[in-house]
């Protein structure tokens, strides 16, 4: 199963790791980006607003929905949602005019970004959620500050504070997911970002699947919520399994490890499923503590 069978199927909420940059309009996405090396993107002040303005300007110019953001000192989280199929121009745009401001100001060459930005396709209520509590427990896990709601170079404040104000940020498709009274929803938004602060996700930009590993601890954390937020596959058509029952599969297979013959069909079902979240054969083999070999062989049974 690829990113367009998922599309086909109409599972508009489910997770993907993205090999390759996804531009379809209406998936949320979870982009980062980062400094080259240990290059800063931001020294002053002016440095973050000029970003938050060119950030501002692609929403109407591209025609993006912004559901959350981070500017930490040497990268960038974007939580963003395309309307039409223009997201990978929206990035370039917004990354190179930013990259020749910078440059110019402070009379440096060379590029700014180490890369091309990352990208999680957010395809899961589960996933897309802990991206947002992600994106905002990133200073905090960075030792900036004590608490996500005093950083002002993020979207928290939006999400938590009791008054909205006007912002091209819309925290209301996430806050919708904890409850559906607004003020509530913040409140109890708020009191979960408090709650898991001092469990820290690792860090996305250097660890594979560290989001995806937030998202189990959360849903340990909150059940009740995450147990509502679950959706599970139809029978006849799979789809994709939620994260956490996904992950749930893996940690039984571990533990059990038999070589009955249901045993090997939930193997291949947990290796295609890991597949289809754009693992690769030696990270599947890993998660199984098996050979890239077997992995071959799970596939062919």
């Amino acid at each position: 199963m690829d990113f367009s069978d998922a599309v086909a199927s109409g599972r508009a909420q489910r997770l993907f790791r993205a090999r390759e940059k996804v531009t379809e309009p209406g998936f949320i996405s979870h982009i980062t980006q980062r400094a080259a090396g240990k290059e800063p993107l931001f020294l002053e002040e002016i440095d973050y607003l000029t970003m938050l303005g060119l950030l501002k300007e692609s929403a109407e110019k591209f025609n993006l929905r912004y559901y959350a953001l981070c500017l930490m000192p040497n990268h960038v989280h974007l939580l963003i949602e395309p309307q039409e199929r223009n997201l990978a121009e929206a990035m370039r745009s917004i990354f190179s005019r930013y990259a020749a401001k910078f440059n110019s100001k402070y009379e440096r060459r060379g590029h700014l970004f180490g890369g091309p930005y990352r990208q999680s396709v957010c395809l899961d209520s589960t996933y897309l959620l802990t991206a947002s509590v992600y994106i905002h427990l990133n200073p905090v896990r960075a030792d900036l500050i004590d608490e996500s709601n005093s950083y002002r170079w993020s979207s928290s404040a939006v999400y938590c504070r009791q008054t909205p104000r006007e912002s091209f940020i819309d925290p209301q498709p996430v806050l919708r997911l904890v409850h559906e009274d607004g003020a509530t929803a913040r409140r109890k938004y708020k009191q979960l970002l408090l709650k898991v602060q001092g469990a820290a996700p690792d860090n996305a930009l250097e660890q594979e699947g560290a989001v995806e590993k937030f998202c189990t601890r959360l849903s340990r954390m909150f059940p009740d919520l995450f147990k509502t937020l679950a959706g599970q596959p139809d029978e006849g058509n799979p789809g994709l399994l939620e994260i956490t029952e996904l992950e749930r599969r893996l940690r039984e297979l571990n533990r059990n490890g038999s070589r009955a013959p249901e045993s090997r069909r939930a193997k291949k079902y947990v290796v295609e499923q890991l597949l289809a979240r754009g693992y690769k054969k030696t990270e599947i083999a890993g998660r199984l503590g098996v050979s890239r070999k077997t992995v071959y062989n799970i596939l062919k049974a």
